[in-house]
């Protein structure tokens, strides 16, 4: 616990002497925000530029294996995208599968094993219920939901192949899958912690005008370490917020 908490005291403590340079600064000045990005957090920014584009030029550095690639209802991945380093979730991990055909990335999987050794040590055990999916399985999935639920329905709690978070391959789904998990043991303590070792929770609750989804308190993502400060210090820890923030500011500034 008290390393974690040195990293993050020293993450923010770097974030907050690292000095902006001109060219973001002008950038920043000419940044058309995405819509969903609420006033409040644009005038946040405004207010203390020079500590926030710090803060942004670190984080971007630390971006590996497109852990924030933006993907939702508005934005698809590419034909045929397919994550790199996929590799299988396997019995004697920290954690518990649930079934034997789950992947993850190698970063997420070793920092899913992270987050499970210190569960483990605060007594809760981790259990993985979904992970990767491709585009095919996403269709089958959501094609079923509809057929159950009717199309309307379905689009509130589940996504189109090609727009799904789980098929960047850094996304875990955890324990039931039902809302009941928010007041398990495991679902308590993920909401306290995950962020600590780089995992943001989706979809919170009371947001789903602007993820497109309900309250989902199982769903998590892996973003890094520095993306989940990054997130909780500028953007109300909304990761939508950030990743549309994100994917605005590449596009504008490439």
């Amino acid at each position: 616990m008290k390393k974690i908490l040195c990293i993050i005291l020293c993450l923010s403590s770097f974030f907050c002497i690292t000095a902006a340079d001109p060219a973001m600064e002008a950038q920043l000045r000419n940044f058309v925000y995405p819509s969903a990005v609420p006033a409040e957090i644009r005038r946040h920014i405004g207010n203390d530029a020079d500590a926030f584009l710090a803060d942004l030029k670190q984080v971007l550095a630390a971006e590996k294996e497109n852990l924030f690639i933006l993907v939702d209802k508005r934005h698809l991945l590419p034909d045929g995208y397919t994550p790199q380093n996929l590799v299988t979730l396997h019995t004697g991990r920290a954690y518990i599968i649930n079934r034997k055909d789950l992947s993850l990335t190698k970063t997420a999987e070793q920092a899913l094993q992270e987050m499970a050794l210190a569960a483990k040590r605060d007594g809760v055990t981790l259990v993985v219920s979904s992970s990767y999916r491709s585009y095919t399985y996403q269709k089958n999935l959501f094609d079923r939901y509809v057929r159950e639920s009717g199309e309307k329905e379905a689009e509130r709690f589940s996504a189109r192949a090609g727009t799904s978070q789980h098929q960047l391959g850094t996304v875990v789904d955890f324990g039931s899958i039902s809302d009941d998990f928010a007041q398990t043991r495991a679902g308590k303590w993920i909401l306290r912690n995950a962020s600590r070792y780089g995992w943001s929770l989706s979809f919170p609750k009371g947001y789903e005008a602007v993820t497109g989804y309900v309250w989902e308190s199982w769903h998590y993502r892996y973003i890094g370490l520095e993306a989940c400060v990054f997130q909780q210090k500028w953007f109300g820890d909304i990761q939508q917020y950030m990743l549309e923030f994100i994917d605005a500011w590449k596009k504008q500034t490439r």
